[in-house]
C-alpha cells in the first residue's frame, strides 16, 4: 500500500483519491491512471485490502484530511468492495462512492447502491481511460467540490474513569457522532492539558477545542454549542414539529421534508435513541449483515438534512399548547416554536432500578444503555448485564469481543419470551456470555465506584456477592410523556393512547371535529404519536420508521381540512 503519510506538507494537505483491489496489477494500473490527471491536485492512496484501506482512511481522519473518492472493487478476499465502503461511509460520509465491478457482477453494485449510498459502478476494463474511467471520476469529483462538507476537527476531554459527567460527556460526543480524544486526568498529557487549561482534577471534566477554547465542566447545551451542533431553531412557525429523534422521529422528519412540510426534530440529547445505542440490528429491512444503531443513525440524519428538515439538539420540551389552530411547543429555557401539526416521537428510556447502590454507582460502573461507550474499559473485566429484550442481547454479544465475561441476569426463566430468537442463537454460541435465570440485582456496593453486586435467585431465596465494576442496566420501558400530563390522553403506564383506542365510540372527551381521531392521533387534533412511546406499540425499530412515516401521512389529511 502507498503510505498516507508524506513529508512532502503540501501534498498531505491535498484531497485523497483511495483506491482499493486486491489484485496487485489492477491495483497498480488504477493508481496509474489516477496519478496521471489528478496526481497534481489530488493525494493517490493505493491499497490492496479493505483492511489495510481502513487503516489508511482512520490516519488520515485522525490528522484531519480529506478524501474526495473512494475506488474500491467488489470481489475482494475477508472484506468485499461493499462491505469495505459500507464501514468507510461512517469515516468519510462526504468521500464519493464508486464501486468496479466485472459485467459479471452489476447485479452486486445495484444492491451496493441502497446498502452503502452507491455513487457509481464501474465496469472493468475501462480502456481507454479518458473516454470510460476519467469522465466518471471527474463527476464524482465536481460533485464532491460542490457538496456541503463539514470536516470536524477532534476535541479534546480531559476526564476521570470514575466521573459520572465524564462518562454522560463521552456518552453524548459518542451519540452525536462527534469525533474526540479521551485524556485521562491520571496520565501525564491529560495533566499537562489541566495545566495548560488553567485548572486541575478538582474541575472534570475539561473540554479543549481544536481551537484551544476550553470549557469546565460545560452542561450538554454548552458542550452541543462547542462542539458545532445547532441548538436553536430558524424559524418560530413550522408544519410539523418532530418532538424526539430515534427511528420514528428520524422517520417523521425524512418523509415530512422529503414532502415539503416544513419540518424541525427537537431532541433533548442525540438522534437515535435506544436504537442508536444499539452495536448491531440485524433484523432491520435490507442489512441482511447488520447494521449499528450509529450508522443507520447517521444516514437518517444526513437523510433528514438533506431533504431539508431542521435538527435541533439539547433543547428539553417541557409542554405543549393548543392556541387555535396552532400548536405551541414550549422549551424548558422558556422558548417556544409554533406548528399546524406535532409528531411525538419521545421513545422510552430503561427503567431506574430500585435497588441500594444503583442510584449512588449511575455513571462510575452502573450505566441505562451505553455500552458501546463503555466497552473499551470493560476488556478483561467480569460484567453484568440486567434486561432479557434485544438490546440486553445485543450489548452483551459487543461486550463479549473483549470482556472476561458478561452475564445476563433476567427475572423470567429465560430468554425466548422477549429476545428474538436470532440473538438468542447467537448468545448460545459465545463461550464467555452466561445466563443467570430468574435472578435479580438486590444491592451494588464499593469505594469510589462500582466494585461488587450482590444478586438473589428468586427460586431459592439464596444471595451471592460477585465482583464487578461495570453493571449495564437494559430493564423495561418507561415512556418521556409525564410533561403530557392534562395534555394528551395517556394509558396507566403513561403511553399515549391514539386513535380506536381513545374511546369506545371513536370519540374522545372534548374532540369537537365532525371526524373520528386518525390511527396515529392523539385525543388533541393535530397532534400524533409514533413509535414507542405509542400505546400498544410493537418497540421495534423498523415499525418506528414506519410509523414516522404512516404520521406524516395523517399529518397531510389534517393539514388539508384546516
Amino acid at each position: 500500500m502507498s503510505s498516507p503519510g508524506t513529508s512532502d506538507q503540501t501534498a498531505a494537505r491535498r484531497p485523497a483519491i483511495l483506491t482499493v483491489d486486491d489484485d496487485p496489477g489492477v491495483s497498480r494500473s488504477v493508481a496509474r491512471d489516477l496519478r496521471r490527471r489528478y496526481g497534481e491536485k489530488y493525494r493517490i492512496v493505493r491499497a490492496e485490502s479493505g483492511a489495510t484501506a481502513l487503516d489508511a482512511l482512520k490516519e488520515m481522519k485522525l490528522r484531519g484530511d480529506e478524501v474526495a473518492v473512494l475506488l474500491a472493487d467488489y470481489r475482494m478476499p475477508q472484506m468485499s468492495g461493499i462491505e469495505f465502503l459500507e464501514q468507510a461511509m461512517d469515516l468519510y460520509p462526504w468521500a464519493r462512492r464508486v464501486l468496479l465491478t466485472a459485467y459479471a457482477d452489476t447485479g452486486a453494485a445495484i444492491q451496493a447502491i441502497n446498502v452503502v449510498d452507491l455513487d457509481h459502478y464501474l465496469l472493468k476494463p475501462w480502456d481507454p481511460p479518458e473516454e470510460k474511467f476519467y469522465p466518471v471520476i471527474d463527476t464524482q469529483l465536481d460533485s464532491w467540490l460542490a457538496s456541503d462538507r463539514k470536516p470536524v476537527s477532534e476535541i479534546k476531554v480531559v476526564g476521570h474513569r470514575w466521573s459520572a459527567r465524564s462518562s454522560d460527556v463521552r456518552e453524548f460526543l459518542a451519540r452525536n457522532q462527534i469525533p474526540y480524544h479521551w485524556f485521562s486526568s491520571e496520565d501525564a498529557e491529560g495533566a499537562r492539558l489541566l495545566a495548560a487549561a488553567g485548572t486541575d482534577s478538582t474541575c472534570l471534566p475539561v473540554i479543549i477545542s481544536p481551537d484551544g477554547a476550553v470549557s469546565i465542566q460545560p452542561t450538554d447545551a454548552e458542550l452541543a454549542t462547542a462542539v458545532g451542533l445547532t441548538t436553536s431553531p430558524e424559524g418560530d412557525f413550522y408544519d410539523i414539529v418532530v418532538i424526539g429523534g430515534g427511528p420514528a422521529g428520524l422517520g417523521a422528519a425524512v418523509y415530512g421534508a422529503s414532502e415539503g412540510l416544513r419540518t424541525v426534530l427537537v431532541e433533548r440529547t442525540a438522534t437515535g435513541g435506544q436504537a442508536g445505542q444499539s452495536s448491531r440490528i440485524e433484523n432491520y429491512l435490507g442489512f441482511p449483515d447488520g447494521v449499528s444503531g450509529a450508522q443507520l443513525t447517521e444516514r437518517a440524519r444526513r437523510q433528514a438534512t438533506k431533504f431539508g428538515a431542521e435538527l435541533i439538539t439539547t433543547r428539553d420540551v417541557v409542554g405543549l399548547e393548543i392556541n387555535g389552530s396552532a400548536r405551541t411547543v414550549r422549551f424548558a429555557d422558556g422558548a417556544s416554536i409554533d406548528a399546524h401539526s406535532v409528531i411525538l416521537a419521545t421513545g422510552v428510556a430503561y427503567r431506574q432500578l430500585s435497588a441500594p447502590g444503583l442510584h449512588d454507582y449511575t455513571g462510575i460502573g452502573v450505566f441505562y444503555g451505553s455500552a458501546m461507550t463503555q466497552a473499551p474499559s470493560c476488556a478483561a473485566q467480569d460484567v453484568y448485564i440486567v434486561g432479557g429484550a434485544n438490546s440486553a442481547g445485543q450489548a452483551a454479544v459487543y461486550l463479549a469481543k473483549t470482556a472476561k465475561s458478561v452475564t445476563i441476569v433476567v427475572r423470567a426463566g429465560s430468554l425466548e419470551a422477549s429476545m428474538s430468537y436470532y440473538l438468542i442463537q447467537q448468545i448460545a454460541g459465545i463461550d464467555n456470555i452466561h445466563l443467570r435465570t430468574r435472578s435479580e440485582v438486590i444491592e451494588a456496593a464499593g469505594s469510589d465506584h462500582l466494585e461488587r453486586l450482590t444478586l438473589r435467585n428468586s427460586d431459592t431465596g439464596e444471595n451471592e456477592t460477585v465482583d464487578s465494576g461495570y453493571l449495564f442496566i437494559f430493564a423495561g420501558a418507561a415512556p418521556h410523556t409525564n410533561w403530557l400530563d392534562g395534555v394528551v390522553m395517556r394509558d396507566d403506564h403513561g403511553f399515549v393512547l391514539t386513535g380506536p383506542d381513545l374511546s369506545p365510540d371513536g370519540r374522545p372527551p372534548g374532540w369537537t371535529l365532525d371526524r373520528a381521531p386518525y390511527h396515529l392521533e392523539t385525543s388533541v387534533p393535530g397532534v400524533f404519536v409514533a413509535g414507542d412511546a405509542r400505546a400498544e406499540s410493537a418497540k421495534r425499530v423498523a415499525s418506528a420508521v414506519g410509523e414516522g412515516a404512516m404520521a406524516v401521512m395523517f399529518v397531510h389529511r389534517y393539514l388539508e381540512k384546516l
